[in-house]
């Protein structure tokens, strides 16, 4: 599948799942060299994103296999809405700083809230250059949840 066949495509799928649930929203779609990233903006983009973002996680995998079906060349896809992500990642990174903070305060694991696995790795990259923590998953899915324990000597 060419570069603008993808894009095509997967504003195509976007436009379909706004049309369907009633949802009016501009779709921005574009493409680099690290895959496709697309956008849904609008003033009620809320309902796509769903609670901590499940709609829209599952959207981006609807995208991903609709768009890249019948062993095309697959490459990333991004789904947003009004910068959700970017959004979430700073609350996870913050929600991440006071895990260990606390970790480290009173010695012993914080566990944070069940979360997926991107948003886990964002935690665990964020925290990642820390020497006084250390973060691992544990449970399984979907209540799997990252915990933050301290380093001690």
């Amino acid at each position: 599948m060419s570069s603008e066949a993808a894009t095509d495509r997967v504003r195509e799928v976007l436009e379909a799942i706004a049309d369907g649930v009633g949802v009016t929203a501009e779709i921005q779609v574009e493409e680099d060299s690290d895959g496709v990233k697309a956008e849904f903006l609008g003033d009620d983009v809320g309902l796509l994103i769903g609670h901590h973002g499940t709609t829209i996680d599952a959207i981006q995998h609807l995208v991903y296999r609709i768009a890249f079906q019948s062993g095309d060349a697959r490459k990333h896809v991004s789904v947003d809405a009004a910068g959700y992500r970017e959004r979430r990642a700073a609350a996870l990174r913050a929600a991440a700083d006071q895990a260990a903070e606390s970790a480290v305060r009173e010695r012993r694991p914080v566990a944070l809230d069940p979360m997926g696995a991107p948003e886990r790795r964002i935690v665990h990259e964020h925290l990642k250059s820390r020497f006084d923590v250390e973060t691992y998953s544990e449970g399984q899915e979907p209540s799997r949840r990252l915990v933050v324990a301290p380093l001690v000597d």
